[in-house]
């Protein structure tokens, strides 16, 4: 006689059940229907005031309905049903509560930051800066071709006029000229262009050139007033310092016994000059003009 199984006794009161060959006895049934029907309706009420839970709620009623399909097989005797529904009641209490600490409506707390790995902690970190660069010597400094300073003014001459007394002696010297030759030189061509390097009006082309001044006397040209049309050169190479020194040294050398010579004779033989004794006049200035270059 089960309790919760009143009403069906007193109707249809049954003889003591025998062990079926499944070993159910078939008022075990009924039981286990209401133990399992006053779970479920705690599960529903459950469900009803927690619909987030629904996941939950849901796996226990499978939990329950499991178990009774396992004590429906079972070879052992019936029950109480109280204290089957009793069972029930625990286990979905206690759900409850495993469900109100388990929620399924939560958001994921944030985890907390880690921190971040610092590049010297790192082992594949790559160093941040490049090492110093070894330090660069000093510059030297550029070698710069030096300058010539321009010889100081002797004599009354003008930088320019200097300029160009300075290189009819350094022509001189390397060709080897003695000292005299270098006097003579000098004073021929005070005589001849003040030492200036004159182009003429009368032949055009010799304006093309650098000069400093320009003269009249015939086709004259350059520091020793030179003539093209005597065979001394081309009217552009004796509109040049140098060349036209050179040309003068050259005539000079060929004259016989010119350093036995006075000043004035030795210039006329190479100047072949309508006025011969003009160049005496010029040779105290040039010798000191000679000895300040030389």
């Amino acid at each position: 006689m089960h309790p919760d199984d009143q009403i069906d006794q007193k109707l249809t009161p049954q003889p003591a059940a025998t062990r079926s060959n499944d070993g159910a006895s078939p008022e075990r049934p009924r039981g286990r229907h209401a133990a399992t029907e006053t779970a479920r309706r705690s599960v529903r009420a459950l469900l009803e005031s927690t619909p987030a839970r629904v996941a939950l709620a849901t796996a226990v009623t499978c939990c329950l309905a499991g178990a009774g399909a396992v004590a429906a097989s079972r070879d052992t005797t019936q029950a109480p049903a109280p204290q089957v529904a009793e069972a029930v009641a625990d286990r979905a209490l206690a759900a409850q509560d495993e469900a109100a600490s388990r929620s399924l409506d939560r958001s994921p707390s944030p985890a907390p930051a880690s921190p971040a790995p610092s590049a010297s902690a790192s082992p594949t970190a790559k160093p941040s800066a490049k090492p110093s660069a070894k330090p660069s010597a000093s510059p030297k400094p550029k070698k710069t071709k030096a300058t010539p300073t321009r010889p100081k003014p002797v004599a009354g001459l003008t930088q320019a006029q200097m300029d160009n007394a300075k290189v009819i002696v350094d022509v001189g010297v390397e060709l080897k000229v003695p000292r005299q030759g270098l006097v003579i030189a000098i004073a021929t061509a005070m005589q001849e262009s003040t030492l200036l390097n004159y182009a003429s009006g009368v032949l055009p082309e010799s304006q093309n050139y650098p000069h400093q001044a320009i003269g009249w006397d015939h086709d004259s040209v350059g520091l020793f007033q030179q003539r093209p049309s005597s065979g001394w050169g081309s009217v552009r190479d004796l509109m040049r310092p140098a060349y036209a020194a050179q040309a003068f040294y050259a005539a000079l050398l060929e004259v016989p016994g010119w350093q036995q010579l006075s000043l004035t004779m030795a210039a006329q033989a190479v100047q072949i000059s309508a006025f011969p004794y003009a160049y005496a006049q010029h040779e105290e200035r040039a010798r000191a003009i000679v000895a300040a270059l030389t």
